[in-house]
C-alpha cells in the first residue's frame, strides 16, 4: 500500500517519515503554509534513499509546462494535480513525467470520468484540501472500476485504519493529521499513522484469505471528524 506523508518541508521530516515506514513523500508547490521551492526540494531528495520511495510534487492549477519543469528541477518522480486541470492538461503532463496522481474532492462529478485523465492513480480528498476535514468514504464507489484509489482528507492516526477498511484504497495520504504545527511533523503521530495503516492493510489481507464478511468492524461515522 502507498503510505504518503505530504507537506514535507525539511530533510529531517523526510527522513523521519521514511524511517517510520512511509514509502512516498509529498512536497507542496501550491500556495500553502507548507509551500516549498524546487531548489529546496532538490536539496532534500538528493540525500534520501531512492529505493522503493516515491517522491511527489503537489500542484494546483499550474500551467502544465511549469509542472513538468518543476518536477524535473526538484528531482521528483511524480506530480499530483490538485486543481481544475482538464483531461487534456493532465494527459500532457503524464506524457512527460513518469507518474501523475489526479486529485478530486469527494463527491465531485468528474470522479465518474476519471479514466479520461490518464492518471496513474486518483486521489479523493475533502472538499477543502488541507482543512483537516474528512469526506464520506462511501464516495469512493464513484470511481471507475480498476482505478487506483488514494484516500486523503482529514486522515489521522485515529481514523486511518477505518478509512482503509471501508474504502480499500491503493494508498493513503496525510498532511495535517501528523503535524505538530503546519509544515512540521510530529514523530509520534507519524509513527502511529503508519502503524495503523499497516495493521489495517494486514487485516484486509487476512479478511481476503478468510473470505468476505470477516473484517470484524462496524461502519465508521465519518461525520464525527468534520
Amino acid at each position: 500500500m502507498l503510505l504518503k506523508i505530504c507537506g514535507t518541508t525539511s530533510e529531517d521530516d523526510a527522513l523521519l517519515a521514511i524511517a517510520m515506514g512511509a514509502n512516498a513523500l509529498g512536497f507542496v508547490f501550491a500556495p500553502s503554509p507548507r509551500q516549498v521551492t524546487a531548489q529546496r526540494v532538490a536539496d532534500i531528495v538528493k540525500r534520501l534513499p531512492r529505493e522503493d520511495l516515491l517522491t511527489v510534487g503537489v500542484f494546483r492549477d499550474d500551467a502544465p509546462r511549469r509542472v513538468v519543469e518543476t518536477v524535473y528541477a526538484a528531482g521528483l518522480q511524480a506530480a499530483q494535480l490538485h486543481g481544475r486541470e482538464t483531461p487534456e492538461e493532465t494527459l500532457w503532463v503524464r506524457q512527460r513525467i513518469p507518474m501523475v496522481i489526479k486529485a478530486f474532492p469527494g463527491g465531485d462529478p468528474r470522479v465518474a470520468h476519471a479514466d479520461d485523465y490518464g492518471a496513474d492513480a486518483v486521489l479523493l480528498d475533502s472538499p477543502s484540501p488541507g482543512s483537516g476535514s474528512v469526506f464520506d468514504w462511501a464516495m469512493a464507489g464513484d470511481l471507475p472500476e480498476g482505478q487506483r484509489l488514494i484516500i486523503a482528507g482529514g486522515l489521522h492516526p485515529g481514523n486511518v485504519a477505518a478509512a482503509i477498511l471501508r474504502a480499500k484504497p491503493w494508498g493513503v495520504d496525510v498532511t495535517s493529521g501528523v503535524e505538530a504545527t503546519p509544515g512540521v511533523k510530529d514523530p509520534m503521530k507519524v509513527k502511529a499513522f503508519i502503524e495503523g495503516a499497516k495493521r489495517a492493510e494486514a487485516q484486509l489481507a487476512a479478511s481476503a484469505a478468510a473470505g468476505p464478511e470477516s473484517t470484524g468492524i462496524g461502519p465508521y461515522d465519518w461525520a464525527e471528524d468534520e
